[in-house]
Protein backbone atom coordinates (compact mmCIF):
# COMPACT_ATOMS: atom_id res chain seq x y z
CA UNK A 1 0.00 0.00 0.00
CA UNK A 2 1.52 3.32 -1.01
CA UNK A 3 0.29 6.72 0.09
CA UNK A 4 0.81 10.17 -1.36
CA UNK A 5 2.67 12.08 1.35
CA UNK A 6 1.33 15.37 0.04
CA UNK A 7 -1.91 14.43 1.82
CA UNK A 8 -2.28 13.86 5.56
CA UNK A 9 -3.10 10.20 6.18
CA UNK A 10 -2.75 7.14 8.36
CA UNK A 11 -0.71 4.13 7.26
CA UNK A 12 -2.60 1.19 8.82
CA UNK A 13 -0.50 -1.77 7.67
CA UNK A 14 2.75 -1.06 9.47
CA UNK A 15 4.87 -3.18 11.81
CA UNK A 16 7.42 -2.29 14.45
CA UNK A 17 10.12 -4.95 14.21
CA UNK A 18 12.52 -5.28 17.15
CA UNK A 19 15.60 -7.30 18.03
CA UNK A 20 17.77 -7.16 21.15
CA UNK A 21 21.48 -7.59 20.52
CA UNK A 22 24.19 -8.08 23.16
CA UNK A 23 26.91 -9.62 21.05
CA UNK A 24 27.01 -7.45 17.92
CA UNK A 25 29.77 -4.96 17.19
CA UNK A 26 28.06 -1.55 17.56
CA UNK A 27 30.16 -0.23 14.65
CA UNK A 28 27.86 -2.24 12.38
CA UNK A 29 24.74 -0.22 13.25
CA UNK A 30 25.19 2.41 10.51
CA UNK A 31 25.71 -0.25 7.87
CA UNK A 32 22.70 -2.27 9.05
CA UNK A 33 20.55 0.89 9.13
CA UNK A 34 21.55 1.80 5.58
CA UNK A 35 20.73 -1.73 4.34
CA UNK A 36 17.33 -1.64 6.08
CA UNK A 37 16.47 1.70 4.47
CA UNK A 38 17.54 0.30 1.09
CA UNK A 39 15.04 -2.55 1.59
CA UNK A 40 12.13 -0.22 2.35
CA UNK A 41 12.23 0.49 6.09
CA UNK A 42 10.38 3.70 6.95
CA UNK A 43 12.41 4.30 10.10
CA UNK A 44 15.34 2.63 11.86
CA UNK A 45 16.65 3.47 15.30
CA UNK A 46 18.77 1.91 18.03
CA UNK A 47 18.31 2.11 21.80
CA UNK A 48 20.99 1.19 24.37
CA UNK A 49 19.60 -1.40 26.82
CA UNK A 50 20.67 -3.57 29.74
CA UNK A 51 19.97 -7.24 29.11
CA UNK A 52 19.92 -10.26 31.41
CA UNK A 53 22.83 -10.60 33.78
CA UNK A 54 23.45 -6.85 33.40
CA UNK A 55 24.98 -7.17 29.93
CA UNK A 56 24.92 -4.00 27.83
CA UNK A 57 23.13 -4.36 24.53
CA UNK A 58 21.27 -2.46 21.85
CA UNK A 59 17.69 -2.76 20.66
CA UNK A 60 17.11 -2.48 16.93
CA UNK A 61 13.74 -0.93 16.00
CA UNK A 62 12.50 -0.92 12.42
CA UNK A 63 9.22 0.59 11.23
CA UNK A 64 8.16 -1.08 8.00
CA UNK A 65 5.11 -1.69 5.82
CA UNK A 66 3.91 -5.29 6.06
CA UNK A 67 4.60 -5.73 2.34
CA UNK A 68 8.34 -5.05 2.94
CA UNK A 69 8.66 -7.29 6.00
CA UNK A 70 10.38 -10.22 4.29
CA UNK A 71 13.14 -8.03 2.86
CA UNK A 72 13.70 -6.37 6.25
CA UNK A 73 13.79 -9.73 8.04
CA UNK A 74 16.42 -10.96 5.60
CA UNK A 75 18.67 -7.99 6.36
CA UNK A 76 18.22 -8.36 10.12
CA UNK A 77 19.03 -12.08 10.14
CA UNK A 78 21.94 -11.77 7.67
CA UNK A 79 23.55 -8.61 9.01
CA UNK A 80 23.04 -8.81 12.80
CA UNK A 81 23.67 -11.44 15.45
CA UNK A 82 20.05 -11.83 16.55
CA UNK A 83 18.37 -15.20 16.84
CA UNK A 84 14.84 -13.77 16.92
CA UNK A 85 12.62 -10.83 16.03
CA UNK A 86 9.51 -9.35 17.70
CA UNK A 87 6.64 -7.76 15.78
CA UNK A 88 4.09 -5.20 16.93
CA UNK A 89 1.35 -3.88 14.63
CA UNK A 90 1.50 -0.11 14.19
CA UNK A 91 -0.55 2.64 12.59
CA UNK A 92 1.33 5.79 11.61
CA UNK A 93 -0.35 9.18 11.30
CA UNK A 94 1.61 11.20 8.77
CA UNK A 95 1.25 14.91 8.17
CA UNK A 96 0.85 16.21 4.67
CA UNK A 97 4.10 17.72 3.49
CA UNK A 98 5.49 19.95 0.86
CA UNK A 99 8.93 21.14 -0.07
CA UNK A 100 9.49 24.87 -0.48
CA UNK A 101 12.57 26.72 -1.71
CA UNK A 102 13.72 29.82 0.13
CA UNK A 103 16.28 32.38 -0.97
CA UNK A 104 19.24 32.72 1.40
CA UNK A 105 22.59 34.48 1.19
CA UNK A 106 23.96 31.14 -0.13
CA UNK A 107 21.27 30.63 -2.77
CA UNK A 108 18.06 28.59 -2.77
CA UNK A 109 17.67 26.05 0.03
CA UNK A 110 14.83 23.63 0.71
CA UNK A 111 12.43 23.51 3.64
CA UNK A 112 10.12 20.57 4.36
CA UNK A 113 6.80 21.80 5.76
CA UNK A 114 4.26 19.62 7.58
CA UNK A 115 0.52 20.36 7.75
CA UNK A 116 -2.08 19.03 10.18
CA UNK A 117 -5.66 19.47 8.98
CA UNK A 118 -4.40 21.97 6.44
CA UNK A 119 -2.49 24.16 8.91
CA UNK A 120 1.29 24.48 9.02
CA UNK A 121 2.53 22.87 12.25
CA UNK A 122 6.14 21.86 11.46
CA UNK A 123 8.91 22.99 9.19
CA UNK A 124 12.58 22.23 8.94
CA UNK A 125 15.45 23.01 6.59
CA UNK A 126 16.78 20.01 4.68
CA UNK A 127 19.81 18.80 6.60
CA UNK A 128 21.98 17.64 3.67
CA UNK A 129 21.75 20.98 1.88
CA UNK A 130 22.46 22.95 5.05
CA UNK A 131 25.42 20.80 6.08
CA UNK A 132 26.91 21.16 2.60
CA UNK A 133 26.63 24.97 2.85
CA UNK A 134 28.12 25.01 6.36
CA UNK A 135 31.14 22.95 5.25
CA UNK A 136 31.62 24.86 2.01
CA UNK A 137 31.58 28.27 3.73
CA UNK A 138 33.18 27.25 7.05
CA UNK A 139 30.22 28.44 9.12
CA UNK A 140 28.24 26.77 11.91
CA UNK A 141 25.42 24.53 10.75
CA UNK A 142 23.09 26.22 13.23
CA UNK A 143 23.71 29.57 11.48
CA UNK A 144 22.55 28.10 8.18
CA UNK A 145 19.47 26.59 9.84
CA UNK A 146 18.67 29.92 11.52
CA UNK A 147 18.78 31.86 8.25
CA UNK A 148 16.71 29.27 6.36
CA UNK A 149 14.06 29.29 9.11
CA UNK A 150 13.93 33.11 9.15
CA UNK A 151 13.58 33.28 5.36
CA UNK A 152 10.87 30.60 5.38
CA UNK A 153 8.89 32.37 8.10
CA UNK A 154 8.84 35.51 5.92
CA UNK A 155 7.07 33.52 3.18
CA UNK A 156 4.35 32.15 5.43
CA UNK A 157 1.12 34.00 6.21
CA UNK A 158 0.47 34.95 9.82
CA UNK A 159 -1.12 32.10 11.79
CA UNK A 160 -4.90 32.15 12.08
CA UNK A 161 -6.36 32.61 15.57
CA UNK A 162 -7.76 29.38 17.06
Amino acid sequence: MSFDHREEHRDPAMLMVQANLDDMNPEWTSYVSDRLFEEGANDVYWIPILMKKGRPGIMLNVLVEETRLEAVETVIFRETTTLGIRYTPAVCHRLSREFRSVETSWGLLTVKAGYHRGKLVQYAPEYEECSEIARKHGIPLKSVYDEVRVQFSKLMPAPEPE
